[in-house]
């Protein structure tokens, strides 16, 4: 059986909302620049802590951010 990838918009949600570095969102939720930029590149699956707070700091649901593609 297949691991399910999981796809994410955080980039997006970064420029927009001003343009946000990947380092100040790091620093907002708590962990490296690297760890975002893993995020990014969908080489990291997030905890589900680190998913929820970056979901709230874009006040949005985590559905809108992570994605699951089977």
């Amino acid at each position: 059986m297949k691991k399910p990838e999981i796809k994410n918009r955080i980039r997006r949600f970064r420029f927009d909302n001003d343009e946000m570095t990947q380092q100040e969102l790091a620093e907002k939720v708590g962990c490296t620049r690297q760890t975002i930029v893993a995020l990014e590149q969908n080489k990291y699956v997030p905890s589900l802590t680190l998913a929820l707070k970056i979901a709230k700091l874009f006040h949005t649901s985590i559905e809108d951010i992570f994605e699951i593609v089977e």
